[in-house]
């Protein structure tokens, strides 16, 4: 018996780049894009092979639209799927913006303003503590296996809207802006009860200042605010298991929504 080893390796590579390049454009933009992948420390190039692989193994719908991917109507869909992927690591990273902008408020109320470093993620001029805060958001997101309900999230954006010349609706746009509002209102959610004691004992001090002027508070203001700010610190990090978790579950709602929003 003689096996013909031409038919055995026959394989239509250009069908299966086709099928895979515009998945593997919106999957790269999500990652360029997400938490954790899309920090400037994770190399291009590992960004590149990750999306490739997903692409590879994700089970998603074919694309049987005979389209040349080098023509305007190409270049379209290779837009359209680099505006999809965005816009879903751009919503899941207002999670972790939320958690940065608390920290920037406690730190900023505590007197640590002042206590910044170069962050790539942040930018220039980050906070120590709103940094902090990040990594613990980043680590809480991992054990909840944030990063298998982002995948999921990305499957099912390919039922939702499927690889089409279709156009966007632009309600889908409105639903980012709308969730944008959540970074403010869950930011200063996690922040208000530090902000609140740490406005109580700047008030009492000022009225202990004009009671007795030869105590010199601003000796031992800042002390004192800096030390029951850590002590509240250690309480408010308690809760932000439970907090960033029930954020990650608004956001994922949020994303499911936005991708329905899209189409209808």
């Amino acid at each position: 018996m003689i096996i013909d080893i031409n038919n055995l390796f026959n394989i239509d590579f250009f069908s299966l780049i086709k099928d895979c390049l515009l998945p593997f454009i919106r999957i790269l933009a999500l990652i360029m894009v997400a938490p954790i992948t899309g920090e400037k420390e994770v190399p291009n190039q590992v960004k590149i092979g990750l999306a490739l692989l997903i692409a590879i193994l994700l089970p998603l719908p074919r694309f049987d639209d005979p389209i040349a991917i080098f023509s305007l109507m190409g270049i379209w869909l290779i837009l359209q799927q680099i505006v999809i992927g965005i816009m879903i690591g751009f919503t899941m990273q207002l999670a972790f913006i939320t958690v940065r902008f608390a920290g920037e408020l406690i730190g900023m109320q505590m007197g640590l303003g002042m206590a910044t470093f170069f962050d790539p993620i942040g930018g220039p001029s980050t906070s120590v503590l709103s940094r902090l805060i990040n990594i613990i958001a980043l680590l809480i997101f991992l054990s909840l296996d944030g990063h298998l309900w982002l995948l999921y999230g990305l499957s099912n954006s390919f039922h939702i809207i499927p690889v089409s010349p279709t156009p966007l609706k632009e309600n889908g746009y409105l639903a980012l802006i709308d969730v944008t509002s959540l970074l403010f209102i869950n930011g200063i959610m996690l922040a208000l009860p530090l902000m609140t004691l740490l406005l109580i004992i700047n008030m009492a001090l000022g009225l202990l200042n004009r009671i007795t002027p030869q105590l010199s508070i601003f000796v031992v203001g800042y002390p004192l605010t800096l030390l029951l700010g850590l002590t509240m610190l250690t309480y408010l990090i308690s809760t932000l298991p439970t907090f960033t978790e029930y954020v990650f579950e608004q956001i994922v709602t949020r994303i499911s929504a936005m991708l329905w929003y899209l189409v209808d």
